[in-house]
């Protein structure tokens, strides 16, 4: 397993339930991070002062992933704040849930803007310096709705399936430079703005939602790892085997 301690990373959606204990795993491993927001700042300058408190280099950015130019500005701005990228964890997301016959354009183009295009051209831009420094790890958020349609919405499930063929294409062409691109896929994780009104613990074999600290213990755990690559992995509680 890699040691983590003083790697760079970039991790989008720093203010949300799963970006929150993300944050916290990457401050204990000792990881300068830079913690990317959209609208919520408080919640990722809370994940600066804590790593700053502990010693860790850290960074709050700002920036709407929905426009086509952020990913650059956000990369630009964290390796000039703490270095080259070394992690890249596309964990933002953004989801309204509508029926099929009711998603309008500009919610299917948000949704993909977010969800799929944002962590593409930020894997684009990081991955030929990881892939020439011989180390790096990109990992995407996806969701079991990527397997299953889920209930947000025909825009949601197609944005996170979609993260599934640029985990497949880029693990490929990258994994004998040290680089592993993988996917995690949650399903009713509590405290997470994406814990659908509906859903009741019972409907889940474990009995319980999932809490965000044990996605990102998984998420850790992918991270560290150097012969994982080219994987979607989901974590739901046994509802969907596979």
């Amino acid at each position: 397993m890699i040691e983590l301690n003083g790697r760079v990373a970039l991790l989008t959606g720093a203010s949300g339930g799963i970006g929150q204990a993300l944050g916290r795993e990457l401050v204990a491993a000792g990881v300068r991070t830079a913690f990317t927001y959209g609208s919520r700042a408080a919640p990722a300058e809370r994940l600066v002062a804590e790593a700053r408190a502990a010693g860790v280099d850290a960074v709050a950015l700002p920036g709407d992933l929905a426009d086509p130019q952020a990913p650059a500005l956000i990369l630009a701005a964290a390796a000039e704040a703490l270095g080259p990228v070394d992690l890249l964890i596309a964990n933002a997301g953004y989801a309204v849930q509508q029926g099929y016959t009711e998603v309008d354009a500009v919610t299917w183009d948000r949704t993909m803007a977010v969800n799929l295009r944002a962590p593409f051209l930020l894997a684009q831009g990081a991955l030929p310096g990881m892939a020439q420094r011989g180390f790096g790890r990109v990992l995407f958020m996806s969701s079991v709705a990527s397997f299953t349609g889920g209930i947000v919405g025909p825009h949601y499930a197609a944005s996170k399936a979609g993260l599934h063929g640029l985990v497949h294409f880029l693990a490929a062409r990258v994994a004998a430079r040290g680089v592993t691109v993988n996917a995690l896929a949650p399903a009713l994780i509590e405290d997470t703005a994406m814990l659908p009104a509906t859903a009741r613990p019972g409907d889940l074999p474990v009995g319980r939602f999932g809490r965000p600290e044990e996605v990102a213990d998984l998420a850790m755990a992918v991270l560290r790892n150097g012969y994982l690559t080219s994987q979607v992995l989901s974590l739901d509680g046994g509802a969907y085997p596979r």
